[in-house]
């Protein structure tokens, strides 16, 4: 099988974060593809609960100090980086003080989602697309893992798409156990269309709710990968019946879990 240059934009990676089917999922994956002989660059957010010094993180400054205006608002971007060392894989943060210093990962202390989760969904696409231009690294996947990257597709298929470095890419989108409660804000298709992405299917995210941003994003993705044995159901049929793509949820242990992977990324 031929190499490929694969984006990982990740929503949790342990041990950064605590371990979960979708942390767990990252971590892993992203070694087995290395292993595989393909080039990685994985991204997820620097949550403010991510203890800085125990899992030596530091600053690049060459990626960091771009202001990137969310909603009519400068939001500066900082990149910082660590390395799990019995991986041997490196992990980009996206970091800023307005969005990622909060000691709390989605919601606050008394469970309810942050009010500007979708600034913060849109600023971690951005970030991520903008440190992999000054990278200057051009992949040929980005798999997309958790709703904190699923603006990923509409930037890369329509705001990004004239880049000569995201000029082929296919995206691929997992479907998770990951469901938000409360819709994302009512404007945030207005946020979406600021960045640039004016398309008439943004009408559809008039009512951002989870399931109406998965459809959305399915329509947009190369391929999907059910990635949980409780992914939305309803989604999984939509992506079903959308013809593309799709690699079935199949059980983590099982001997032939990290090739089909591999092999998917190959046939896209």
């Amino acid at each position: 099988m031929a190499s490929r240059k694969i984006l990982y934009v990740c929503q949790e990676i342990m041990p950064y974060l605590p371990e979960t089917e979708l942390s767990s999922l990252s971590r892993h994956l992203v070694q087995a593809m290395q292993e595989r002989g393909n080039e990685i660059r994985t991204f997820m957010p620097r949550y403010g609960c991510i203890n800085e010094r125990r899992n030596q993180l530091h600053e690049v400054n060459r990626l960091s100090g771009m202001n990137l205006i969310i909603d009519d608002n400068d939001h500066q971007l900082i990149i910082k980086v660590a390395s799990i060392p019995s991986a041997r894989i490196q992990i980009y943060f996206i970091d800023n003080d307005d969005y990622f210093s909060r000691k709390a990962t989605f919601t606050d202390e008394s469970g309810e989602e942050f009010a500007d989760n979708d600034e913060r969904a849109i600023f971690f696409a951005r970030g991520v697309l903008e440190t992999v231009k000054k990278l200057n690294w051009s992949p040929t996947v980005v798999h997309c893992m958790g709703w904190m990257s699923a603006v990923m597709p509409i930037y890369l298929k329509r705001i990004f798409h004239d880049e000569p470095l995201f000029k082929d890419v296919k995206v691929v989108v997992s479907l998770a156990d990951d469901k938000f409660v409360k819709p994302f804000n009512a404007e945030f298709n207005q946020r979406v269309i600021k960045e640039g992405a004016n398309d008439a299917k943004l009408e559809e995210l008039t009512h951002p709710s989870y399931e109406n941003l998965y459809r959305f994003v399915i329509d947009y993705a190369d391929g999907v990968v059910v990635a949980s044995a409780n992914a939305d159901k309803t989604l999984v049929e939509y992506a079903r019946q959308s013809g593309k793509p799709m690699l079935e949820w199949e059980d983590p242990q099982s001997a032939e879990f990290f090739d089909n992977y591999n092999r998917f990324y190959e046939n896209l």
